[in-house]
This record gives structure tokens, C-alpha cells and sequence, in this order.
């Protein structure tokens, strides 16, 4: 019960100090951010397979 108490005050006190526009906007922020590094990823990825695939011909 207490651990319970503990967690509802916490969050409580973020609910307070953060308005939703802000919390939603770092969650795309952050989302955004690491969609462009595996974008990234992946492109070198092909890059250096297609590059592995016409080196062996």
C-alpha cells in the first residue's frame, strides 16, 4: 500500500508540473529522433549489401 501511495504521489506531482502538450511533444521529439538514426541504419545497410553483392560478380 505504501510503494502505492508513493507512485500515485509522483505522479501526481509530474501531472501538475508538466502540461500534456509538453509530455506529447518530447514523446515525438524522442520518436522522431531515433526513427532517423534506424532510417540511417537500415539505408547504410543496403548500401554496403548491394555494394558486398556486385563486388562478388
Amino acid at each position: 500500500m505504501r510503494k502505492q501511495t508513493f507512485l500515485s504521489t509522483i505522479l501526481i506531482t509530474l501531472l501538475s508540473t508538466l502540461s500534456g502538450c509538453e509530455i506529447i511533444g518530447g514523446i515525438f521529439k524522442t520518436g522522431m529522433g531515433i526513427g532517423v538514426i534506424i532510417t540511417i541504419i537500415v539505408v547504410g545497410l543496403v548500401i554496403f549489401l548491394f555494394s558486398k553483392m556486385r563486388g562478388n560478380k
